[in-house]
């Protein structure tokens, strides 16, 4: 069990971890695509990149939780990914609500970096009492 540093240190490191391979998947996209036409596909690309990792590491170093069948970790990778999709709301529109504004790199990523810590802080709370405790 962790202690209440721990998790901080652990969630906030994986937070940013996350983030950061969810902004070079989308940095990568717009270079690929272009900005007219890239935002929104580089806004998915980016977000499953960056839900893969932070799965990966909540499941196996914040909640401590062991592989299991095929069945069980494919209801927790989808109870994730519901957990994911409020979440993501609020991500999407605070990042594209500052690209709206102000059609620049710097401030869709501020308003997805913002997006992101609201949306890191209430998945933490809804993984933690839906998805890792949950035994199919």
């Amino acid at each position: 069990m962790l202690t209440g540093r721990q998790l901080i240190f652990r969630y906030s490191t994986f937070a940013v971890l996350a983030t950061a391979v969810n902004f070079i998947s989308q940095t990568a996209v717009l270079t690929l695509v272009g900005s007219t036409y890239g935002v929104g596909i580089s806004l998915v690309a980016g977000t499953l990149a960056g839900f893969i990792a932070k799965y990966v590491l909540d499941k196996k170093y914040l909640f401590f939780d062991e592989l299991g069948s095929v069945k069980r970790e494919t209801t927790k990778m989808l109870l994730y990914g519901l957990t994911a999709v409020i979440t993501t709301l609020a991500f999407w529109s605070l990042e594209l609500g500052a690209w709206g504004l102000w059609h620049t790199p710097m401030a869709k990523y501020t308003g997805g970096a913002i997006g992101l810590c609201i949306g890191y802080f209430a998945k933490y709370r809804l993984d933690r009492r839906f998805v890792f405790c949950f035994e199919p």
